[in-house]
């Protein structure tokens, strides 16, 4: 289950990059990527809950960035829709 977790992490940080690389359009598409953290916050949640156990601290503090990027887009969003 470690190796699924690690592969999802890295799996999101390159769609994440690849995200933020393209040229933003609008709020729609940090909304967008707000929306697919959100759900891979839930995925973690989950996953982290199955195995009953916490992977040496590092599934808390995965989970942990994820908020805080989290809370950071939907600063983003905010800031974009007022613009």
């Amino acid at each position: 289950m470690k190796k699924v977790l690690t592969v999802a992490a890295v799996g999101l940080s390159f769609v994440a990059g690849a995200l933020f690389a393209q040229r933003v359009h609008d709020w729609h598409d940090l909304d967008e990527v707000h929306k697919h953290l959100t759900e891979s916050i839930h995925e973690m949640e989950r996953a982290r809950a199955a195995n009953h156990y916490d992977m040496d601290g590092h599934g808390v503090k995965a989970e942990e960035h994820m908020r805080a990027a989290e809370h950071e887009l939907g600063l983003a969003v905010e800031s974009a829709r007022a613009h």
